[in-house]
């Protein structure tokens, strides 16, 4: 499938091959939110946790003794019944929630996802990105000439978001890039259907074709 190519001012420069099986798949939504929802949960971090009996400071005496006081026998105050004793089914910090994705159903998410983007006409691809300084103000140019040509908004990277697709990450575009609200920069093999999808435009680096193509057509 031929594609415009542009480069970094915006200009184009001709046309790119994007492989069919990569960038032109009917989506499956089904499919696509079953690996998105799966890797959301494996990102997702076990923060609350209530004490139990065992865990909560003091109950280590007996608050009386066993029988003769007519009182119903407890063996710690920190009994699950006893105002400040332990939490009997409180979210704990042991809880998984951890699923298997299958690779090939989480490549094919991914290419469905992709070719979502070229549908919707929010994929971009580049020639090259190169940039002498790590500056913040050399991205913002490079961004600002793809809204203006593209009709999109004239502040493409603050909003809407914005997912940049690299071969590999220089460390000029990496430095340049880190403080732009709203946009973020990946390397190619690293990428997953949940990043494509959490942004609303793509601009993809010619070369990570290829690298999409290495990483994840095995």
């Amino acid at each position: 499938m031929e594609y415009p190519l542009y480069n970094q001012k915006a200009e184009n420069i001709g046309k790119v091959d994007l492989p069919d099986r990569i960038f032109n798949l009917a989506m499956n939504n089904d499919l696509v939110h079953q690996i998105v929802t799966s890797l959301r949960s494996n990102k997702r971090q076990v923060i609350a946790h209530a004490k139990g009996r065992g865990e909560v400071r003091g109950g280590g005496k007996k608050p009386w003794k066993q029988k003769g006081t007519g009182r119903a026998r407890h063996a710690s105050i920190r009994s699950p019944i006893w105002k400040g004793g332990g939490a009997t089914f409180g979210p704990t910090k042991e809880r998984n929630f951890k699923k298997k994705i299958n690779k090939k159903m989480a490549r094919k998410a991914l290419f469905m996802a992709l070719s979502s983007k070229v549908k919707d006409k929010q994929l971009f691809v580049l020639d090259n990105i190169r940039l002498e300084n790590p500056k913040t103000k050399e991205m913002a140019i490079i961004l600002k000439n793809l809204s203006s040509l593209m009709g999109l908004p004239a502040q493409l990277g603050k909003k809407p978001s914005t997912l940049l697709i690299l071969p590999s990450i220089e460390d000029n575009v990496k430095r340049s890039s880190k403080n732009l609200p709203n946009f973020s920069a990946v390397e190619a093999r690293n990428l997953n259907p949940l990043e494509v999808l959490s942004y609303k435009y793509l601009i993809l680096v010619k070369d990570s074709v290829e690298a999409l193509n290495k990483t994840f057509n095995k």
